[in-house]
């Protein structure tokens, strides 16, 4: 018997029951339909089960059926053990029998088809090149020398928490809010053009700049608005992975260029390129420096033949001895130059807030095109960013992080010239360290070795053209691991190595 004294909690069942539609032209009685889309809604966990079910009136109401369809979908769903009564309580699952369970309409396959996806998904131009890829438990390990993360204590919380407050008060609380349409947030424009362009040397107006969601949506913007069959790309080998496949994606085509200890070294002739991308602070990924002499060859053949230079200046803030170098975008003549720059980076890459710097043209052509896609940055982040910036907060936590990155720099360097039987030259700037095995190391197996000590680090050979030849280089991130753990890290490093001599 139905007990009809049970009581919907209705607020909790509006928030979590997915919508029920039964029809009577579905051949299938309403009571059987209405069994089996509560039952995959309770197998599915959508349904609390610490909570009684909808009273049978209730239900009838919501769905406009009569109390007898839905008793009837209530005795079929408890002779089968999938709900269960409790005394003047009412109906709640029976999370016993339902482990490993299946909705009765899967069992049969009932009314069920299977789509071929490959008719309706595009093929990729980039789906035979290789990939970045991360152990995703990174943290769990004792030793985890991961590149593009940071160590979450050194993230500026109350600095951060005080921004992302103030952001819901007048003024500013507008900003946060508002549908923008396609701007960006006039005070983060202003605070760029003021604090941290300067900074680079880059002297720019707000019509020079283009908020967006990190780096890679800057690589994308300027990938779809600009390449295409036909185009030639000139990318560094080896280089940043992300970024080919981002260019590929458009049909453009890739001309590698080889990079040595002075950066990318540039070809005779730059006439036929249509782009060249560059990370010329700290190349990616061996931290290497461009030099002066290459940057005026580089910007005097590419002005000369018509090219676009797009510069990936992602972490130039960390140089641990010396000056660093003025970017591409701050010298003479560079107005063919696109910057792209990153907050996130330093702070947190969970944040995926960057900016891109450009001749107003075409960053009016960028944000029609961002319009599109996700029609702008999330405003209060924004704000908040903003505020940062203004307190001064922004830059002290450039420098507290410098000092710490230049400590943790030391003695992996020391670390890696005691206990890993190569030469290691480490380039003084960047998060991470770029290493060149000898011709018979495996950087593939070195990885695998060293995970299974509990050593995470990054295989080197996809960042190549040919990663087949060149499977001797592997990348250590020093930005996430702690200060403690580096030297015992590397020490068990230099064992693995040993050991994979033997």
């Amino acid at each position: 018997m139905i007990e009809d004294d049970q009581q919907l909690p209705q607020n909790a069942y509006a928030r979590v029951m997915a919508p029920i539609a039964v029809s009577v032209d579905s051949g299938k009685p309403l009571y059987r339909q209405l069994r089996e889309a509560l039952e995959s809604q309770i197998i599915a966990g959508s349904l609390p089960p610490n909570l009684p079910l909808p009273s049978s009136r209730e239900l009838a109401r919501e769905l406009g059926l009569s109390r007898n369809t839905v008793n009837a979908a209530y005795q079929e769903l408890l002779a089968s053990g999938v709900i269960e009564s409790h005394s003047r309580r009412g109906f709640f699952i029976n999370t016993q029998m339902l482990r490993g369970a299946q909705p009765s309409g899967a069992e049969a396959g009932a009314g069920t088809s299977v789509v071929d996806w490959s008719r309706h998904i595009r093929p990729r131009e980039d789906a035979g090149m290789p990939e970045i890829t991360k152990v995703r438990d990174w943290r769990t390990y004792p030793y985890p020398f991961v590149a593009g993360q940071v160590d979450e204590r050194d993230f500026p919380r109350l600095g951060w928490s005080r921004a992302l407050r103030e952001a819901l008060d007048p003024p500013h609380l507008f900003y946060s809010l508002r549908d923008s349409v396609d701007e960006d947030d006039p005070f983060l424009l202003e605070m760029l053009c003021k604090h941290v362009l300067p900074a680079r040397g880059i002297l720019v107006r707000p019509e020079n700049i283009l908020i967006t969601a990190g780096s890679q949506q800057g690589l994308d913007l300027l990938a779809q608005t600009m390449m295409g069959r036909g185009t030639l790309v000139g990318v560094e080998d080896p280089g940043y992975v992300d970024a080919r496949h981002t260019f590929a994606r458009t049909g453009a085509t890739l001309c590698p260029l080889q990079v040595d200890e002075h950066g990318l070294v540039p070809p005779v002739s730059l006439a036929d390129l249509d782009l060249l991308y560059l990370t010329p602070s700290h190349h990616s990924p061996s931290n290497v420096t461009l030099s002066s002499s290459r940057r005026r060859q580089i910007l005097e053949g590419t002005a000369a033949g018509g090219a676009l230079v797009i510069e990936d200046d992602y972490d130039s803030e960390f140089r641990y001895r010396g000056k660093p170098t003025p970017a591409l975008k701050a010298l003479p003549n560079s107005e063919h130059v696109i910057y792209l720059g990153s907050f996130t980076k330093f702070l947190a890459p969970g944040l995926r807030m960057g900016y891109l710097v450009a001749e107003a043209e075409l960053i009016t052509e960028l944000r029609n095109q961002r319009r599109y896609k996700i029609r702008h940055i999330a405003g209060h982040p924004q704000r908040a960013m903003a505020l940062l910036i203004e307190s001064g907060q922004y830059r002290r936590t450039i420098s507290r992080r410098r000092t710490q990155l230049a400590r943790k720099w030391q003695v992996l360097t020391e670390a890696l010239e005691e206990f890993v039987p190569w030469s290691v030259t480490a380039p003084p700037g960047g998060v991470s360290i770029w290493i060149r095995g000898p011709e018979g190391l495996d950087c593939v197996a070195l990885a695998s070795a060293a995970l299974e000590a509990g050593i995470v680090i990054e295989r080197g050979d996809v960042f190549f053209d040919d990663p087949e030849a060149n499977r001797n280089h592997f990348r250590l991130g020093f930005a996430a691991i702690k200060l403690e753990a580096i030297r015992p890290g590397i020490k068990e490093l230099g064992r693995v190595i040993a050991e994979l001599d033997g």
